[in-house]
């Protein structure tokens, strides 16, 4: 069935000072490890949103040695207004009839795998729920799909309330995915949190 994934990356990632699409995890970058993973879990309609640093990542998905088929770039010119607002950009080109839902993904989470991609499609399908998340030690994390009912309400969203309204909204509607996966609620904004990560994952894989 049509589910798309989306990954946004519009911000400046000022307190990381360089763009985080393009930091170097186990040889690639953030942006084409999230890539790869949601392809290796069957998504085949990726969709990159970009911001601040369009075209550094342009050049970069250009340049990789290995491109994956299939990502899609949008530039979103309003992406100082925050994640809300990249995430109306990116509906404005995977809303289509025939799309049941989307999965949106954050760039600054490079070390979800695979197969917890794959469990939040699965739960989407079996249940049908306007949100479905992961969940680690009781915490909420990411990526998370978004059904086609909410889409309408995602663009109706005040901006700066983001995606986090349209989710508390649902109340017990939202299904929650238990995981052990890590790289759920591991993200990276800074250059310390970019040195522990990549502690973290040399250790652990």
């Amino acid at each position: 069935m049509p589910l798309p994934a989306v990954v946004l990356c519009g911000g400046a990632s000022s307190r990381m000072g360089r763009p985080k699409a393009l930091l170097e995890l186990a040889g690639e970058t953030f942006l084409s490890r999230v890539v790869r993973t949601l392809r290796d879990a069957g998504v085949d309609d990726v969709v990159v949103v970009t911001g601040a640093h369009d075209e550094a990542i342009r050049a970069a998905l250009d340049a990789a040695p290995s491109p994956v088929p299939g990502v899609r770039v949008v530039h979103n010119p309003d992406h100082a207004l925050g994640q809300l607002a990249s995430l109306r950009a990116a509906l404005a080109v995977v809303d289509h009839p025939g799309v049941v839902a989307m999965i949106v993904a954050l760039v600054d989470h490079p070390f979800v795998g695979p197969d917890t991609v794959r469990q939040l499609i699965e739960a989407w399908t079996r249940t049908r729920a306007p949100v479905v998340r992961p969940r680690l030690r009781g915490r909420h994390g990411h990526p998370v799909v978004f059904g086609r009912e909410v889409f309408d309400a995602l663009r109706a969203a005040p901006i700066e309330a983001g995606a986090r309204a349209v989710v508390r909204a649902c109340g017990s509607r939202v299904v929650d995915v238990e995981t052990e996966d890590e790289g759920t609620r591991l993200d990276v904004d800074t250059p310390e949190e970019y040195a522990r990560a990549i502690e973290w994952w040399s250790r652990t894989r």
